[in-house]
């Protein structure tokens, strides 16, 4: 009687691993349809959005200091607070969130990001002085919590795009909604051009009017947020979890058939749902993770994609938040000199900058990297990433002096293969290299590296920008990006290629969701039972 038991039982874990497969090869063999444009649209209006509020803050902050101080610049520890609060919120809420989709579902987490998103913003945009409560306090504790939310959407949207993608289109899904982060970019700038051309005559005559400008600028970022909240709410959870964590073979196939609009044939009973549960499928849990990433195969994927994040975004975000004071140091835009025509120069240098670099390079990147692959582009946007901030930080003076459009160009230059290079590919492959029982917690460790650089630099570049004199240091500081690309570029041979392989066989184990510890562990198991 036991024998005949242990015998179907493991025809019953046959059947179920062989329907798992199944399902699987559907979602990763299927044809490119509505569901997935539809999945990519939710979740590239969330990173418009993280841009937008990310980014405004470069063109808020000028007029912060012309509204509220009187030699019209914000002090140095405030401009900081300001810029580095959203960093600091975007690191709890990319390992908070990356934590909490794995042990609670991504569908329940997802939208709740963007709420706190909407609540903080609006918080932000009706902030004021008070007399416990500075208006620029009261500004930084908004942009942690604006932060949490952003920092939430990264391993959430990485890893649903990823685990609803089909095997052949994954990095262009996953580099499409990463890619809206260009638009939003771009929109801060135009949106405060179209806000200084309104109050153009009313900010001549008395500049204290900038504060319905970045009043209004903050407020914008809602509005896409609010369009996406619905869509985000109710999108089902992802298949792999479903099988994966939740353990469920007869809810992974009819949510398969749903999304793919075919017919469902397996049993609804509630004996059948129970029966559907593969017993041999490795939980999550702490002792597992540590068994998994004890074995350096497994760990030096995690360490090259943190270590990467985390050296680019110490250029990325370095200059990203601080082009104002760069784009001044070179007198394109003077934060010193007439107060409209500084902000006006600062909004059109933010654009300039973005059409030339960002924008392109997030496209290139969503048109090339199936082609091409992942490694190959972070390995070509770290090496020219690198030569350019090599060329900018040594020839700085010289390259000012000759020509601002020169400059202009080569700093945009960097954004470009930034963009076309790292700075996508970085958020493409932690979602793609781990099993799904870890993928959105490892996703969120190596964001939250990257937000780590993000922090570093934020106070690096603030604390030394001025050493020497006002704007001296630049040169120097560029140079240190540099050295950061340079580290980016040499982890990156800790990543495999994940061009064109199923997220089954990235994640280094077997079918059944073991590494080989956990095989072993499980196989002693099975034969005291079978005695």
């Amino acid at each position: 009687m036991s024998n005949f038991n242990t015998n179907s039982t493991k025809v019953d874990f046959q059947q179920l691993s062989e329907r798992r497969r199944e399902a699987l090869a559907k979602i990763d063999n299927a044809e490119f349809g509505w569901f997935h444009i539809r999945a990519c649209l939710v979740a590239g209006v969330g990173f418009f959005t993280d841009a937008y509020d990310l980014f405004a803050i470069n063109l808020v902050t000028p007029m912060l200091g012309i509204i509220y101080f009187s030699d019209g610049t914000l002090p140095p520890d405030l401009d900081l607070g300001i810029k580095v609060a959203a960093s600091i919120g975007t690191f709890i809420g990319q390992i908070g969130f990356g934590y909490l989709a794995d042990r609670l579902g991504r569908k329940r987490m997802y939208g709740v990001e963007l709420m706190i998103i909407i609540v903080a913003t609006l918080g932000q945009a009706l902030s004021g002085n008070g007399y416990v409560l500075s208006l620029p306090a009261a500004l930084i504790i908004w942009r942690v919590l604006v932060g949490i939310g952003i920092g939430g959407d990264y391993p959430l949207s990485a890893v649903i795009t990823s685990e609803f993608a089909t095997t052949n289109r994954r990095g262009a899904m996953m580099s499409a909604v990463f890619a809206m982060q260009g638009f939003g970019y771009l929109t801060t700038g135009v949106v405060a051009i179209i806000l200084l051309a309104a109050f153009k005559d009313s900010i001549i005559a008395n500049p204290q009017n900038l504060d319905y400008v970045w009043r209004i600028l903050i407020g914008f970022g809602c509005i896409p947020a609010l369009v996406a909240v619905y869509f985000r709410l109710t999108i089902p959870e992802t298949p792999r979890y479903v099988l994966d964590i939740e353990n469920n073979v007869n809810k992974a196939e009819r949510d398969v058939a749903n999304v793919l609009k075919e017919s469902h044939n397996h049993l609804q009973s509630e004996e059948d749902e129970k029966a559907a549960h593969n017993p041999s499928t490795v939980k999550g849990s702490f002792s597992d993770f540590c068994i998994y990433f004890s074995r350096w195969e497994n760990f030096k994927i995690l360490f090259g994609t943190s270590m990467a994040w985390f050296a680019l975004d110490v250029a990325f975000y370095g200059i990203g938040l601080n082009n104002s004071f760069i784009l001044s140091s070179i007198k394109f835009s003077s934060i010193k000199g007439d107060n409209f025509s500084s902000c006006w120069n600062a909004a059109i240098g933010q654009i300039i900058i973005v059409l030339l670099g960002s924008v392109p390079g997030y496209w290139v990147t969503v048109f090339t990297i199936e082609r091409l692959g992942r490694i190959k582009i972070q390995l070509i946007g770290f090496t020219m990433s690198c030569i350019l901030f090599c060329v900018l930080g040594f020839a700085y003076n010289q390259i000012r002096n000759y020509s601002t459009a020169l400059f202009v160009f080569l700093f945009a230059a960097t954004q470009f293969f930034q963009n076309f290079g790292p700075n996508a590919t970085t958020f493409v492959i932690p979602g793609e290299v781990f099993p799904t029982r870890y993928r959105s917690t490892c996703h969120g460790i190596a964001a939250g590296s990257g937000k780590l650089g993000a922090i570093i630099a934020q106070v690096g570049f603030s604390q030394l920008k001025d050493r020497g004199g006002p704007n001296n240091f630049i040169p120097q500081l560029l140079q240190i990006f540099a050295l950061f690309m340079f580290v980016g570029l040499v982890v990156t041979f800790f990543i495999p290629e994940t061009k064109g392989k199923t997220l089954e066989e990235l994640s280094n184990e077997n079918e059944n969701g073991k590494s080989n510890p956990s095989q072993h562990r499980n196989n002693a198991l099975s034969e005291e039972e079978e005695k």
